[in-house]
């Protein structure tokens, strides 16, 4: 091969060289590239599951809250006892319901509270045959969660238990009438609700004859003898028990989907505007936290309880964001101030929204 030959050669070997790389740098970066695209495909579509850390850490947030709305309100109202206030709040936002309480599990004497169980046990009764859905029905049990009458909560229980009041009754026959009596404890005993008693009648003075002898019945009392340290048989909720009964009729499993509808619209609330009546249920509890203009579209639904030494308030609250939660304070003792209950809400309230 002559010198001039050579040359060529060497320039079309090396020339074949440069292409052979090139085509192979072209595809070795377009496979490094496809395989960095699935990688990042597979990265974005990789959803881990929620830890039980994580969902013990949600609990716990919630429990900070009741936590610090207890602290704020024992803050502001110094006289306020850490005995002399209960706490409940479940979380419905979602199907996984969260639950957490101060002092959930005290039994406290509920006032009107009580007066969503007796509605709870109509429909259970209505539902099943045992009680016949009649307009006097409907309108005691209109009256007694709208108003709160404990007129027509007294008509509600009677057809309920099949009891009425009256004079005294033998042995025998105060035996029989206190078994009926009890139809709404057997009831809730039987779905696990626990340190509650649910059987008189809301009096606005004192019961007489056969209802005097009942409510001194310690042992006619679902309560156990420890929790029941007042010896007596006086109607007795947890905040537990009560935001339990509640959120199953928010959320449709108190009896049936409509049967929870019939229920929630007895108690939906509307506190727009004024009242004059300081213990308006819309108004005079929970809803005197709704007063700001940032919740103007909030939604409330409630049962409130009053008396002379008792202020309680148990109320469902959807806000605009879509938390759905419930919250049930029962406060002792300091029936006459109305900034408690409130106080307590606000905090729930800026919280849950801040979520």
């Amino acid at each position: 091969m002559n010198r001039t030959s050579s040359i060529k050669f060497i320039v079309g070997f090396v020339t074949a060289c440069s292409v052979v790389c090139s085509v192979i740098n072209t595809r070795t970066a377009a496979f490094a590239q496809e395989r960095q695209s699935s990688s990042n495909s597979r990265t974005l579509t990789i959803v881990k599951p929620q830890s039980k850390q994580g969902k013990e850490n949600q609990a716990a947030d919630l429990q900070t809250i009741v936590n610090r709305a207890a602290e704020t309100a024992r803050r502001k109202f110094p006289s306020l006892k850490a005995d002399e206030l209960a706490i409940s709040l479940i979380d419905v936002t979602n199907d996984t319901h969260r639950a957490v309480s101060y002092r959930g599990q005290a039994a406290i004497y509920p006032a009107s509270v009580v007066k969503m169980f007796y509605m709870v046990a109509a429909h259970r009764q209505m539902q099943d045959g045992e009680l016949k859905d009649s307009p006097e029905v409907r309108r005691a049990m209109r009256d007694m969660i709208v108003d709160s009458s404990n007129d027509a909560t007294h008509y509600v229980l009677d057809a309920v238990t099949n009891t009425s009041s009256g004079v005294e009754l033998s042995d025998d026959e105060m035996r029989a009438w206190t078994n009926r009596r009890n139809a709404v404890n057997r009831l809730f005993a039987a779905q696990g609700f626990t340190n509650i008693n649910v059987n008189q009648k809301p009096w606005c003075e004192a019961p007489y004859g056969r209802d005097k002898i009942f409510v001194n019945n310690a042992d006619a009392s679902f309560l156990s003898r420890a929790v029941n340290a007042a010896k007596n048989n006086r109607n007795m909720l947890t905040t537990d028990a009560t935001a339990r009964l509640l959120s199953d009729i928010a959320t449709g499993k108190a009896i049936n989907g409509e049967r929870s509808k019939q229920m929630m619209d007895l108690m939906r609330r509307d506190f727009a505007g004024a009242t004059t009546d300081k213990d308006d249920q819309a108004h005079g509890f929970t809803g005197l936290a709704l007063t700001d203009e940032k919740y103007k579209n909030v939604k409330l639904w409630s049962k409130a309880g009053w008396t002379s030494t008792t202020r309680h308030d148990a109320a469902y609250i959807e806000t605009p964001d879509g938390q759905k939660f419930v919250l049930v304070t029962f406060t002792v003792n300091h029936a006459n101030e109305r900034e408690i209950i409130p106080t307590v809400a606000q905090v729930v309230l800026d919280a849950m929204s801040d979520k």
